[in-house]
């Protein structure tokens, strides 16, 4: 078990840079040190940072090793969506002088390694459901507090703007159940930059951001290739 978690880990840890392929993780902050954003805001921004890197991952892995045509759908907009939010987040957050994480948290990592570890067999569609379920739910009660108690107009303008996207992630997997249902061909931008006002207009995600469309797929079989060696040796 200690290795099939070890190989998983190193699968998600490579998917994780898809997310990141396109530009820096982190954005530029004043050289003071000192952030615009209210420490409400810097908070929302990063754990939004943090969210989207690990459904980007988590769509990229179901596409390959869900063995239900539904949990492959769900992935695919998930890694459409959450690309589009975190181009808005990047934007937001180099806006107002807020550093982003490189990585999810440890508690995300964990999670969708446990998951991995289950790739191709029934399990792993009904603790990828799972796990997205609870993802999205925690998601949205971060919405919800940003736009309750949020100090910046345009952070929590950009939060009401993810709020219907995110809940229609959490009906597609509400209680673990697979709803992939007829999910819209593109998502309205925020106030997030060039790229999200190309995909207000409807322009698909491979087209607004093609480097992160091409990079991301070569890390993706980096990453898979890379796990498929280790776990042929942990079986030797």
């Amino acid at each position: 078990m200690i290795r099939t978690h070890r190989w998983a880990a190193t699968a998600f840890t490579c998917l994780t840079l898809t997310g990141i392929a396109a530009g820096p993780a982190a954005a530029t902050a004043p050289a003071d040190g000192s952030s615009n954003a209210h420490a409400t805001d810097a908070a929302f921004l990063r754990a939004s940072h943090q969210g989207n890197l690990t459904e980007i991952a988590a769509g990229k892995d179901a596409q390959k090793n869900a063995t239900t045509d539904c949990v492959k759908k769900v992935g695919e907009v998930l890694v459409r969506d959450h690309t589009k939010l975190d181009a808005d987040t990047r934007a937001l957050a180099d806006d107002q002088g807020v550093d982003l994480p490189l990585a999810p948290t440890k508690e995300q990592q964990d999670t969708l390694a446990d998951v991995m570890s289950k790739a191709g067999t029934e399990a792993y569609d009904h603790a990828w459901l799972k796990a997205q379920a609870a993802a999205h739910e925690k998601t949205l009660a971060r919405i919800d507090n940003q736009i309750a108690n949020g100090k910046n107009a345009r952070v929590t303008a950009a939060a009401k703007a993810a709020r219907p996207v995110v809940a229609m992630h959490l009906d597609m997997v509400r209680g673990g159940e697979c709803h992939a249902g007829a999910a819209p061909k593109a998502i309205h931008a925020g106030n997030g930059g060039p790229v999200a006002t190309s995909l207000a207009a409807g322009v698909p995600v491979a087209v607004a951001v093609p480097a992160l469309a091409v990079g991301g797929l070569l890390v993706a079989g980096g990453a898979f290739w890379a796990a498929s060696r280790m776990r042929r040796n942990d079986n030797r």
